[in-house]
């Protein structure tokens, strides 16, 4: 590499670590309707999967029934489950808690006693005698 490239590829490298520290950045929480269209479509795409294997099911079971009907050695079909029909795509979102039930501005519990004392750390951790 010569001198005349040095500063061109230096520039370049450079332009390349900004781009991907920016690319890292940590992005804010999506909002929640936001997260709650995706659990939605999750939820959706879960379902189309079932029904996915449960058409595979039903082929299977065809293709297997038309085999033992045209093959007279084939073996009598073992029974085993049948295809699960999952049903129409229903979808009940969670019930979302109200911000104190989450416990986001009460700490746990009841306070029993105020959180300052005019005792000292240093005394209120000694053991006592």
């Amino acid at each position: 590499m010569t001198m005349n490239h040095l500063p061109r590829t230096l520039l370049l490298a450079l332009s390349a670590a900004c781009a991907c520290s920016a690319a890292l950045a940590k992005l804010p929480p999506p909002p929640p309707e936001a997260a709650a269209k995706a659990a939605e479509a999750a939820a959706k795409a879960a379902w189309a999967g079932k029904v996915d294997n449960y058409k595979l099911c039903q082929s299977q079971d065809k293709v297997a029934a038309h085999y033992r009907k045209t093959n007279p050695a084939a073996k009598p079909a073992a029974t085993g489950a049948a295809c699960a029909d999952p049903g129409p795509f229903a979808y009940t979102p969670p019930e979302a808690k109200p911000i104190e039930a989450a416990g986001a501005h009460s700490p746990p519990g009841t306070a029993s006693s105020p959180p300052s004392t005019q005792t000292p750390a240093a005394a209120a951790s000694a053991p006592k005698s």
